[in-house]
């Protein structure tokens, strides 16, 4: 079985984990082909912007808890050593969403648990179907977090909401999600994979080297003094202002007409 199926078209690739008889809930040779999925998208010049979403009912309903069992009944070395390489991947995968130099989009219905929510946080853009419920889910389990959900949660957050996320590991809905920060529109049901598609194919037709330089400034703002994050403003605009995209974005703009990206 594909458990993670792989599309372009108009220059937008889809990634879509596809284990729906199990909520499409990580195990190995899931995460492994997300990581392959997400690095074939990163390094194709054809591909402009990316989706992820999920088969079935739901995103994504964390970790395979039947894979888990298993695991834990094996040795404790044994078992440290199968979920090391797990989060190895995990890691992995959503390093590669947050450094591309692409715009992510989550598109999340159904369950976003665990790493679902983790993988979502890691998106540059989320949009939820009306009926998503989410929730941290490790504590539930007596796991931490992993895929990134503690630094990415209490920067939209705050620290005090983060933890009662995560300690808690209350559901909440999609409203409630918005109202944090967490996603950036909420949609009919019947109405997300293509909202989420527009979205992705306006983003695919817009200034890629302008739009990549973007991403990676907000990233690393909350890294930088004020002052360092004045001087990697400057270079990555006057990067900007070489590149041929601006003049055709400047021209366009006084023609009163769209601008064609990417002709150069």
């Amino acid at each position: 079985m594909i458990t993670v199926l792989y599309e372009v078209c108009d220059h937008v690739a889809t990634l879509t984990l596809n284990r729906a008889e199990s909520m499409n809930s990580v195990n190995p040779e899931m995460i492994e082909a997300l990581l392959e999925a997400s690095s074939c998208a990163a390094s194709d010049p054809g591909v402009r912007a990316v989706i992820v979403r999920g088969t079935g009912r739901n995103f994504m309903a964390g970790g395979d808890l039947k894979w888990f069992r298993e695991q834990a009944a094996l040795s404790p070395k044994g078992c440290r050593a199968r979920f090391e390489n797990l989060i190895g991947s995990v890691q992995a995968t959503v390093l590669k969403f947050k450094c591309m130099d692409k715009p992510v989009i989550a598109a999340v219905h159904g369950a976003v648990a665990g790493f679902g929510l983790s993988l979502m946080l890691a998106a540059d853009l989320a949009l939820a179907s009306e009926n998503t419920y989410f929730t941290m889910a490790y504590s539930n389990i007596a796991l931490s977090p992993d895929g990134g959900a503690t630094w990415s949660l209490p920067r939209l957050t705050g620290l005090k909401k983060a933890m009662e996320i995560a300690l808690l590991g209350e559901r909440f809905d999609a409203l409630q999600a918005t109202k944090l920060g967490l996603i950036n529109r909420v949609v009919p049901p019947e109405e997300l994979d293509a909202e989420a598609m527009k979205l992705a194919r306006r983003l695919a037709a817009g200034p890629s080297e302008a739009l990549a330089r973007t991403k990676a400034l907000l990233n690393q703002s909350f890294d930088n003094s004020f002052a360092s994050q004045l001087l990697a403003e400057q270079q990555l605009f006057l990067d900007s202002s070489a590149h041929p995209d601006f003049v055709e974005g400047l021209t366009a703009f006084l023609e009163k007409r769209e601008p064609i990206y990417g002709k150069n």
